[in-house]
């Protein structure tokens, strides 16, 4: 399932990170992040989705 939301997070980051984590604060964040630039965006995603792994999703 992490390989679907790494896809997502490249195509469009917000969704990626939200797959993650829901509405919290990481996903306003990347909102944020990816209308200044798209690879902050990006990076911003994939780091959330590759640090939370298994976790459950805390909002």
């Amino acid at each position: 399932m992490d390989l679907i939301r790494i896809i997502f997070a490249v195509i469009l980051p917000p969704l990626g990170v939200f797959l993650q984590v829901g509405l919290g604060k990481h996903f306003w964040l990347n909102i944020l992040l990816t209308l200044l630039g798209y690879i902050p965006g990006i990076v911003h995603a994939v780091w959330i989705i590759a640090r939370t792994g298994h976790e459950p999703s805390r909002v």
